[in-house]
């Protein structure tokens, strides 16, 4: 188990906009530091822009989600690169006419390192490349959808037993 602190950068393609603030991680998985492991995780990220709220407020609110990774890290004696894949799922509150929340999904992959401080705790280093798809916004005359790419850089603590 451990927890996760980063910042992200969103860039959206199907519109001129961008994203970015902290995100913070708590995670829970079954799996051994030299091989293969899952990984459960909750995201809480709270916007600093203003890309899908339509009325006077300042910025979109806070984002929630919920990932599952497959991990493989690989032994090098005192550091454990790894790679993650995964999907998630969350949802995203925003101030519209007819909406209140957003639904998305999101594809990642994760590179990084553990670092061993002792038997039971290291050090994680990443960084995730999502690509995240928004359910379709009302507009009243019509639906839009977006999708956009989510860059981020962590650090980490966990604890294992």
């Amino acid at each position: 188990m451990g927890v996760n602190y980063g910042v992200f950068s969103e860039n959206f393609s199907d519109i001129d906009a961008k994203s970015s603030s902290d995100i913070v991680t708590l995670k829970i998985g079954y799996g051994d530091i030299k091989a293969y492991a899952v990984e459960f995780s909750f995201d809480y990220m709270q916007n600093n822009s203003k890309i899908f709220s339509s009325t006077d407020v300042s910025s979109d609110g806070d984002k929630i989600g919920f990932n599952i990774n497959l991990l493989k890290s690989f032994d090098l004696n005192y550091l454990y690169p790894f790679i993650k894949i995964g999907f998630g799922a969350g949802s995203l509150t925003i101030e519209r006419a007819l909406q209140d929340t957003l639904s998305y999904g999101s594809f990642q992959g994760s590179v990084g390192t553990y670092i061993p401080l002792s038997e039971s705790f290291d050090i994680e280093l990443g960084y995730e490349l999502r690509h995240t798809s928004y359910e379709s916004i009302n507009t009243v005359v019509a639906n839009t959808s977006y999708s956009s790419l989510i860059n981020i850089a962590y650090f980490g603590i966990n604890y294992r037993y």
